[in-house]
């Protein structure tokens, strides 16, 4: 059943919902990580869009660390690494 709507950036891969902070994390392989904030019951707003890199849009979310690891792949001059972002609450 869809309950709302919003939008992220493409080639999403991994999706993270947050009880905790009521945040979507969504990976996105066009080089972004979108943060969705649900403002009350099925009405979400996107507060960040942070720019990764293009091709990075598999990850992981650890809620108990507050924290989300990205694996960015070797693309030409990019060195394959895993980056870790730290959540909070918007």
């Amino acid at each position: 059943k869809q309950v709302g709507t919003f939008e992220i950036a493409g080639d999403t891969d991994d999706v993270f919902y947050d009880s905790k902070n009521r945040q979507l994390y969504a990976s996105c392989g066009a080089g972004f990580i979108d943060v969705i904030q649900e403002k009350k019951p099925f009405q979400f707003e996107r507060t960040a869009h942070i720019a990764t890199a293009v091709g990075a849009r598999t990850c992981l979310f650890v809620p108990e660390l507050q924290r989300l690891y990205l694996a960015v792949p070797r693309r030409g001059s990019q060195q394959a690494e895993i980056r870790v972002y730290s959540v909070a609450a918007r």
